[in-house]
């Protein structure tokens, strides 16, 4: 299953996006989003968020 980004939690500090080894995060609208995609379902991005902003679906 596919991580996903709330944009409720997520301030935009950008931590996740070097983690992700599929680069399925990108900025859109002043928040990120992950491209399910491209997604492996590995967590790395969810690991560094500091907001917990990052969850599987």
């Amino acid at each position: 299953m596919a991580y996903v980004i709330s944009p409720d939690l997520c301030n935009n500090c950008g931590t996740c996006e070097p983690e992700c080894p599929t680069e399925a995060i990108s900025e859109q609208n002043d928040k990120r989003f992950i491209d399910a995609d491209l997604c492996i379902s590995c967590g790395a991005c969810a690991a560094v968020c500091p907001t917990e902003a990052i969850s599987e679906e």
